[in-house]
C-alpha cells in the first residue's frame, strides 16, 4: 500500500489536451518535489484530443513510473465497443470525437493501434494509500474494497454519494460532475465538468486544496 505523501489527484479530462498541458506545465511544477500524480479516469470522449491525451499520459507514466492512471467508464466503453458490445452507448457519450481523433470510424475501430489498446487494458480500477482510496466513480456501500465490482467502481453515482457508509478512508472520485468540488465526510468528488467545457479540478493532498484549471 502506497504512502499518502504528496499527491495531486486530477479529475476527468475527456479529451481536452489543453487542460492536461496546464496540469503538467503549470500546476505540477508548483507542487513539492516527489508529488505523485493520480488521474481518476475518463481521459477520452467529448473533447477533440483523446489521442493526444493518451499519448501524453503514456509518456508521463514512462517518465514518472509512480504516476497512477485509473480506468474510467469511458475507457471501458471504448474497450467494449471494440468487442462489438454496447457500441451505441460509446458513440452517444462522446465516442465519435474519440474516433475522429484517431482517424477511425466505427467500422475501423478494430484498427486502434496496439500500444493504445495495451495501455487501456492495463489501467487499474482503484488506488489505495494509507489515508485515501482513489477510484473513478465510487464504491458500493457495505462492501470491503476487495469485494467491489467493476461496474460500481466505474459507474456508481447516487447510491455511493448519498450514503453515509464509512469506507475507513476518504474516497476521492470523479465521474459525477459538480458545479464545485464535493467535500463531505469520507468523500471528495473532483469532476467539475471539464468534459462539458467547464473547469478541471485537481486536488492537492494531504492539504486538501482544490486547484482549478480552465
Amino acid at each position: 500500500m502506497a504512502s499518502a505523501a504528496h499527491i495531486l489527484a486530477v479529475g476527468d479530462l475527456h479529451g481536452h489536451y489543453g487542460l492536461l498541458r496546464k496540469v503538467c506545465g503549470e500546476v505540477l511544477p508548483a507542487q513539492p518535489a516527489g508529488t505523485r500524480l493520480v488521474f481518476l479516469g475518463d481521459y477520452i470522449d467529448r473533447g477533440p484530443d483523446s489521442r493526444l491525451i493518451l499519448e501524453a499520459l503514456m509518456a508521463c507514466q514512462a517518465q514518472r513510473p509512480e504516476t497512477v492512471l485509473l480506468m474510467g467508464n469511458h475507457e471501458r466503453m471504448l474497450l467494449d465497443a471494440m468487442r462489438g458490445h454496447r457500441t451505441e452507448l460509446f458513440l452517444a457519450n462522446g465516442g465519435w470525437e474519440t474516433l475522429r481523433s484517431f482517424g477511425l470510424t466505427l467500422e475501423t475501430l478494430h484498427q486502434l493501434p496496439e500500444p493504445y489498446l495495451e495501455f487501456l487494458r492495463s489501467l487499474p480500477l482503484y488506488h489505495e494509500t494509507e489515508d485515501y482510496i482513489f477510484v473513478h466513480a465510487g464504491l458500493k456501500p457495505g462492501l470491503p474494497l476487495a469485494s467491489q465490482q467493476e461496474r460500481d467502481l466505474l459507474w456508481i453515482r447516487d447510491e455511493f454519494i448519498y450514503s453515509r457508509w464509512d469506507f475507513g478512508k476518504t474516497v476521492v472520485f470523479g465521474h459525477t460532475p459538480f458545479a464545485q468540488p464535493l467535500e463531505q465526510p469520507g468523500l471528495i468528488g473532483i469532476d467539475t465538468g471539464a468534459g462539458f467545457g467547464l473547469r478541471l479540478t485537481c486536488l492537492k493532498l494531504p492539504e486538501k486544496e482544490f486547484i482549478t484549471v480552465t
